[in-house]
């Protein structure tokens, strides 16, 4: 993986892509000198997530010790940004908890259309400037019926739009299904 070799995971719940996005971790730490930060998304609104949470945070610790881990729910550009660095790849889990906080927070208010693609075309504008690799996870929710009520469908759809955006600034683009890799986009080889 190069500094700018941007990874997205993608795939529905229990896939293996958290699992996947830790072992593109490991094996970047692999390598002496080298660093990792995860960025957790998910924002603590009752006690089943609270546990959820600790639970996260002790399985990937013990699956892998060297990485860090910071907790921002809302300013991710800002911690990707302050975190991204030749040295150590950074590990956003996840797009979907991100999104979720955006449009509807358990606490404060959410972000309008406009301020929601400005939150976007910031986490863009910062992949791509990114001195280091950054590896991305997020739910694939666009594969199956369309949802019934307005916000679930807004939310689908901002959704798939926040992929295409994240997609189109990452070398690697790979789906999990059933704990399996499917490559969806890969970096060119040089020639």
């Amino acid at each position: 993986m190069h500094h700018n070799d941007h990874h997205l995971v993608l795939g529905g719940q229990r896939s293996g892509k958290s699992r996947r996005a830790e072992s593109l971790a490991a094996a970047w730490l692999a390598t002496p000198g080298r660093e990792a930060a995860l960025v957790a998304t998910a924002f603590a609104g009752d006690a089943e997530m609270a546990d959820r949470i600790a639970r996260h945070r002790f399985d990937r610790a013990e699956r892998v010790p060297g990485l860090a881990t910071v907790e921002e729910p809302r300013a991710l550009a800002s911690a990707v940004r302050a975190l991204a660095a030749p040295h150590r790849l950074v590990v956003v889990d996840c797009l979907t908890l991100w999104l979720t906080n955006l449009l509807m927070p358990l606490a404060g208010q959410a972000v309008d259309g406009d301020r929601l693609d400005a939150a976007i075309d910031d986490l863009s504008d910062v992949l791509r400037a990114a001195a280091g690799p950054v590896v991305l996870v997020s739910n694939e929710i666009g594969l199956g019926l369309s949802p019934l009520t307005h916000e679930a469908r807004r939310f689908v759809d901002e959704l798939g739009r926040l992929h295409q955006r994240v997609a189109d600034q990452c070398a690697n683009v790979t789906l999990m299904v059933a704990g399996l890799e499917v490559p969806v986009k890969r970096r060119a080889s040089a020639a």
